[in-house]
């Protein structure tokens, strides 16, 4: 079975006015004082990001969705322990309610960013879901990266957690998606046909002296023998996380299927699949999307069903059916993280309420455990957890 991991990057806050505060490298000295201690801590992976209100949080590769649903579990309790010893909390929210100056993390390569691409990177102060599986050679990575392209504005929609930019309402469920699609690699890609062709494009684009590593909507890891895929929010419930990291290793095993029975990928331009990306971004779950099979606009729930009914077969095998389909019900009941905002600011016009409200379903805990007793949460044989 693939294994799969996660990337989540989390806002740090004031827990009452819910303002961003450049804490990271306090937060970071913490983590590295008790990684060098022995205990659970020394096997958490916390990174600093672009800027120093921000902190991202790696789980180990996974086999199973039980073991990765426990790590970001996990993580983002640790993350937040460290937080709390600095009178902040960690948040997952893709974009800050309250306004905000970010303060750019001093070292070699942030200074670079900051300084080529100026107002761009010093306003992305914006949180990521990266999801990464792994893949058995390049040449079976691009495959997968031709065939999943026009299912991925689905996972951006499922994730949608940023309706607010620099203190208002911005008017899209993912917001995130359109400050990150600043930068000038950003998007979706054409097909790319072979391993051979994807490292020759990025090697143009590095001659170009503006990309050194290109930001594509899904690209080859640079670190690991993984597809990176990038197009999600962070999503403000772990159970999402859990959602689309396990919707994403069904793609890639799909798609690398439909390779090996010489299905050919879908060369839809990209700046159709742009198209679908902002209808995404602009909607979430509360409009219509692209169909990723049509190209046209349907009702998000018909084109989540058809993402769902595309990677049943390899859910199914994995053992994650169960959980993907109480867990995609959940979503199209109740809602997306940007949706749980809105509600939170409606209730009293307060957007501090919304990073509260925030905090509290960041750090959701388990309400069941599993068979064993052993405390560990069972995602897959009980898909409904947590008390809604």
């Amino acid at each position: 079975m693939r294994t799969f991991g996660v990337e989540e990057e989390f806002l740090i806050v004031d827990p009452v006015s819910g303002v961003p505060l450049p804490l990271s490298a306090e937060v970071m000295g913490l983590h590295d004082a008790s990684s060098r201690a022995p205990g659970p801590s020394s096997r958490q992976m916390l990174s600093a990001e672009l800027h120093q209100e921000q902190l991202e949080v790696i789980t180990h590769p996974h086999s199973s969705l039980d073991g990765l649903a426990t790590e970001i579990l996990e993580g983002r309790a640790y993350a937040d322990s460290l937080a709390r010893k600095a009178g902040a909390r960690i948040v997952a929210l893709a974009t800050s309610p309250q306004p905000v100056s970010p303060h750019p993390t001093r070292n070699e390569r942030y200074d670079a960013l900051v300084e080529k691409y100026a107002l761009t990177a010093r306003e992305q102060l914006t949180c990521g879901l990266h999801v990464h599986v792994s893949v058995s050679s390049d040449e079976e990575g691009v495959a997968v990266l031709d065939r999943i392209r026009s299912w991925l504005p689905s996972l951006m929609a499922l994730s949608s957690n940023s309706p607010f930019w620099n203190g208002q309402d911005s008017g899209y469920a993912s917001y995130r998606t359109q400050a990150w699609n600043r930068w000038s690699s950003a998007g979706p890609m054409e097909v790319f046909g072979s391993a051979w062709a994807y490292h020759a494009l990025v090697a143009e684009l590095s001659a170009t002296g503006v990309v050194i590593n290109p930001d594509f909507d899904a690209r080859l890891s640079a670190r690991h023998p993984t597809v990176e895929i990038r197009v999600s929010d962070v999503c403000l419930d772990p159970r999402d996380t859990v959602l689309i990291a396990a919707l994403v290793r069904a793609l890639v095993e799909t798609a690398a299927r439909e390779w090996e029975a010489g299905v050919e990928p879908d060369r839809v331009p990209a700046i159709v699949l742009r198209q679908g990306v902002w209808m995404a971004s602009r909607w979430g779950i509360g409009g219509e999307l692209l169909h990723p099979v049509t190209h046209r606009p349907d009702n998000a729930r018909h084109v989540i069903s058809a993402l769902h009914d595309h990677v049943r077969d390899a859910l199914n095998e994995s053992g994650d059916a169960d959980y993907v389909e109480e867990a995609l019900e959940r979503i199209l009941g109740n809602g997306t993280g940007a949706d749980r905002q809105r509600q939170a600011y409606e209730l009293n016009g307060r957007l501090a309420d919304a990073v509260t409200q925030a905090i509290g379903l960041t750090h959701r805990k388990p309400a069941d455990h599993d068979s064993s007793g052993n405390g560990s949460p069972s995602w897959t044989r009980k898909p409904v957890l947590m008390a809604s």
